[in-house]
């Protein structure tokens, strides 16, 4: 199962749920590295352009903290926001599943609703006490460790 895996890039379970998925047989694209060939081998021969240094926000502008919401909106249209974008997006078209690793931000629960709108299995992985959320319920499944989410895909 081609698996796409949302979260924070401060999260420190992330890269343990990454290298999990892919010893378990899953080609797992990684949205830290996304030039990786684990990561190509997500979106296949037709793969998009490949950007061999992460996408950051500070290569977009060093002053990213203190932009105005019209000066983050310019932004979205910068090269590198468009073509990071379209590499994450690409490889979201072409998983058959997410999982949302928490703790995580606005970008990771857009991805998982975007997975959980177009059909797309989609699960939480909760690998730490969090503050409870309603709506996950939306989501085909929630899991509390590892070993649990490899079971659930």
């Amino acid at each position: 199962m081609k698996i796409y895996v949302a979260s924070s890039w401060r999260n420190q379970h992330y890269p343990a749920v990454v290298e999990a998925l892919r010893a378990a047989g899953h080609t797992v694209y990684d949205f830290r590295n996304p030039a990786a060939k684990e990561s190509r081998a997500v979106l296949g021969p037709g793969a998009p352009e490949d950007d061999s240094e992460p996408f950051k926000w500070v290569l977009v502008g060093e002053d990213w903290l203190d932009w105005t919401p019209e000066q983050y909106r310019e932004k979205l249209q910068h090269p590198r926001s468009v073509r990071q974008f379209g590499n994450d997006l690409a490889a979201m078209e072409a998983c058959d599943a997410c999982v949302i690793v928490l703790p995580c931000g606005r970008s990771a629960h857009t991805e998982a609703g975007w997975f959980s709108g177009k059909g797309k299995k989609t699960i939480v992985l909760i690998p730490e006490k969090q503050e409870p959320e309603l709506m996950y319920k939306l989501f085909d499944g929630v899991a509390c460790s590892v070993e649990e989410l490899v079971e659930m895909l």
